[in-house]
């Protein structure tokens, strides 16, 4: 009686576990003219070409040639809240950093990100941004050096013009770098 037992729980334990499954029906299977965008999706990698452009171009010196990227309309904001509206206002300010404050500088060890944004999740639009990480490692003209990682978000129109930059960066090194 025992074997019986046993071998009938077997038996319903495997009926059990090898139920076929029903058929899919129109009902359960997403259409594929049903499929909606993602919040966000990848982007082109020719805007993190670009962002890697426009770095080196900094690097040499090259702020007009870093600038050529940027639209008319740009906003340059950092997360201190502080920004720079309007392309010949950020062209100078970065000018004249650039010149009469830093020596020399350079970007390593990349991170980059290009994102279309479809459905804005916040306050950020809509549109195609790129994030990029990056390790800056400048000489400033006092002799002291500024390492630090620093994020930027840039947001592209419809040009391919980049019309908004939040840089993420630690100000206390670079105020030290920058003291006599």
């Amino acid at each position: 009686m025992k074997r019986f037992l046993v071998g009938m729980m077997s038996f319903l334990l495997l009926a059990a576990c090898n139920n076929p499954k029903p058929e899919e029906t129109a009902e359960t299977t997403p259409a594929a003219t049903d499929s909606k965008p993602q919040p966000a999706e990848f982007a082109d990698p020719k805007y993190t070409e670009i962002g890697k452009s426009g770095l080196a171009s900094m690097s040499s010196g090259d702020v007009d040639g870093w600038s050529s990227n940027w639209a008319d309309n740009i906003v340059w904001q950092w997360n201190n809240g502080d920004s720079v509206v309007g392309k010949a206002a950020v062209v100078k300010y970065w000018k004249d950093r650039r010149g009469s404050m830093i020596d020399s500088i350079s970007f390593s060890n990349y991170i980059w990100l290009p994102l279309k944004v479809n459905q804005p999740q916040s306050t950020e639009q809509a549109g195609i941004w790129l994030l990029s990480w990056y390790a800056v490692n400048a000489k400033y003209k006092t002799g002291k050096r500024m390492m630090q990682w620093i994020h930027t978000a840039q947001h592209f129109d419809a040009n391919d013009k980049i019309d908004r930059v939040v840089q993420y960066l630690d100000r206390v090194p670079i105020n030290a770098a920058m003291a006599k």
